[in-house]
């Protein structure tokens, strides 16, 4: 998808892969393994575990280190376009940032849904937001968003309902979906659904809107 792109990183035990964000950003989300990034020449180091949630601004050379016994994978989405300087009141240059999902508080979204934001513009993730979404054991009204999105399943079963088509969806399931698309993702599972997705133009998650537009969460701003 212009502007997103999703890969699923698969770091081996004891070994090390070097990477460079170039002119985008990256939003990384630790979903397997224990491990390590190292920034530069490796003095700046963030430890890395399961559902920890990693920011990294234009022009940064890391490492990532897998010195365990077991894989690690990582879901890591560029960010193409880098909004400048000042957005979100930050005028510094933009940093590596690492926040653990438990740390964070949760957030009410559509029909019971809830999310928790891993990074967005306030957070130092400029151009958009990361966050990790909560879908009960109930099917949401079809509706749409304002911002172009990929996602990915962390935890659970389901279905992806878009364009009179319907996709089985599970545990590594990703989906790009192009902003004004009309849709609905249904848990079909007994337990609560888990993704973890990073949307464009940075806002809210719970900004959804009805087919003839109405906003679908009196937080919605009105289109």
């Amino acid at each position: 998808m212009e502007g997103l792109e999703q890969t699923v990183l698969e770091c081996a035990p004891h070994s090390a892969t070097r990477r460079d964000t170039g002119e985008a950003e990256e939003a990384l989300f630790v979903v397997a393994g224990h491990g390590e990034l190292r920034l530069g020449g490796g003095d700046d180091r963030h430890a890395l575990e399961p559902e920890t949630g990693v920011t990294l601004g234009p022009g940064q050379e890391y490492e990532l280190r897998n010195e365990a016994s077991d894989p690690m994978r990582i879901v890591c989405v560029r960010v193409r376009g880098a909004a400048p300087l000042g957005v979100g009141g930050r005028d510094d240059p933009p940093s590596t940032v690492a926040r653990r999902l438990a740390d964070l508080e949760a957030q009410d979204a559509t029909t019971d849904r809830s999310f928790r934001i891993l990074a967005d513009p306030d957070t130092g993730l400029r151009s958009a937001t990361h966050f990790v979404g909560y879908i009960p054991t109930a099917r949401a009204p079809e509706h749409f968003h304002t911002y172009d999105e990929v996602i990915y399943i962390l935890d659970g079963e389901g279905a992806f309902h878009a364009g009179g088509t319907t996709r089985s969806l599970g545990p590594g399931s990703c989906i790009e979906l192009p902003a004004r698309t009309i849709h609905c993702l249904e848990n079909t599972g007994r337990d609560e659904m888990r993704l973890v997705a990073v949307f464009r133009p940075p806002g809210s998650p719970a900004a959804a809107y009805y087919p003839d537009g109405t906003p679908a969460y009196p937080g919605a701003p009105t289109i």
